[in-house]
């Protein structure tokens, strides 16, 4: 006869994005009692590890130090042809493989904000994304995530109110709230023929009145998830999503949002942006950036034409623990650096805009003379997707010891 231990130690029960154990389904009558609930504002955050180089990503091609300070790696002024720039306002341009979010930009819904990033000088890629994900820079006490700070108190959240796609939860989601991780919505499941059966039977029937709740409750939302998986999903509008890691992520975020269950935020990331070596190939169009730019840009014009008129309802921000040296170096590459730049796509979006204060790369106004200088906080541009798209929290809610944001008109 099988012990609950017992039982629990050799079921291999895995259901998909179960980090830790199974807490978060203790809220899952949610999305089975309503059938139709209304439709809520949605905040996707994208993270770039690795230090994304924000100055060939949004090259600033009207400030004449750009090319003098990186003679081989540098993207071509705006010319029309297809490995050069791609003008956006006259003096800034995308990297040509963001192309497909040239129309997103024109159309009013994709804000770039400029010399942005964490105000802390660390140098550490641990160390940044840490600060970047808790929302405290410099702080290392900080428990939990700025992301999970943003969720308001409900009675009945959804299960998966905060979903962060991937292996393991992310540390922006990480804190009191409910939220799960999840590589992909078709490998939910309960493993080992028959346990789903003998795990429901064990504990449904328990006298334990904790137990019973929570057997009912947890299959409640494996039935939630196996609802989504029975769906077949095709991307609306033509939207082709990149076959790549991140590609895969985004499409995953959108079809938990089009199966309406009660997602509010969203957490992916993507990597592969520590160009030290060979950041460009022998065309601005290739390379290791441009590679990365491809998909990345790619999954995002994807999720964007997916959506459809849902775009009214989100909004997805882009963020990377910080830059990189202004001076290529010796390797074709480009070494950790500072300020850096972020993407704000959505509905809601004052788009079609390059944001912020252009500190500009003479060398006399670089950051300990080889970074770019920052002039807004990454707090700043969180803080108002928080307070003026989600609402029901305060920047100094969500980010402890900030009480004094510069909001730049992005929403």
């Amino acid at each position: 006869m099988h012990t609950r231990r017992a039982f629990l130690k050799n079921s291999s029960i895995a259901m998909f994005g179960l980090g830790l154990a199974p807490a978060w389904l203790s809220r899952a009558a949610y999305a089975r009692e309503s059938s139709t609930p209304s439709r809520k504002k949605i905040l996707v955050a994208v993270f770039q590890r690795g230090a994304a180089d924000g100055l060939n990503v949004v090259v600033p091609f009207g400030d004449p130090n750009y090319y003098a300070l990186r003679p081989t790696i540098a993207i071509p002024r705006p010319d029309g042809t297809a490995a050069a720039a791609l003008d956006l306002d006259g003096y800034f341009g995308l990297h040509p493989s963001l192309a497909p979010l040239m129309p997103v930009f024109q159309a009013g819904q994709l804000a770039i904000v400029e010399a942005v990033g964490s105000p802390d000088p660390t140098r550490s890629h641990f160390d940044a994304q840490d600060y970047m994900e808790s929302g405290t820079p410099g702080v290392k006490a900080t428990a939990d995530g700025w992301l999970n700070r943003t969720l308001a108190p409900e009675q009945r959240p959804s299960p998966v109110r905060a979903v962060s796609i991937g292996s393991g939860l992310a540390r922006a989601l990480r804190g009191p709230n409910e939220a799960v991780s999840m590589g992909n919505i078709g490998d939910f499941q309960i493993r080992d023929a028959g346990s789903e059966q003998t795990f429901e039977a064990m504990y449904g029937n328990s006298v334990d009145t904790v137990l019973h709740g929570t057997a009912q409750e947890t299959f409640e939302a494996v039935k939630l998830m196996q609802s989504v998986q029975k769906q077949k999903y095709v991307p609306a509008g033509g939207a082709r999503y990149p076959g790549g890691q991140f590609g895969q992520a985004m499409l995953q975020v959108a079809r938990l949002i089009k199966a309406n269950v009660g997602v509010e935020v969203a957490f992916a990331d993507v990597g592969g942006w520590d160009t030290h070596v060979n950041e460009v190939g022998a065309k601005p169009t290739e390379g290791q950036l441009a590679n990365r730019l491809a998909e990345f840009g790619q999954a995002l014009a994807a999720f964007y034409q997916d959506m459809g008129d849902q775009m009214a309802d989100i909004v997805v921000v882009t963020m990377s623990e910080f830059g990189r040296t202004a001076r290529e170096n010796g390797d074709r590459g480009t070494d950790h650096g500072h300020a850096n730049v972020m993407f704000a796509m959505g509905g809601d979006i004052h788009g079609g805009k390059v944001y912020g204060d252009w500190p500009g790369l003479a060398s006399e106004r670089l950051y300990e003379g080889r970074d770019l200088a920052l002039t807004t906080d990454f707090r700043d541009v969180l803080g108002e997707c928080v307070t003026k798209h989600l609402s029901g929290r305060t920047v100094a809610e969500v980010f402890p010891g900030y009480n004094q944001p510069r909001f730049r008109g992005l929403l």
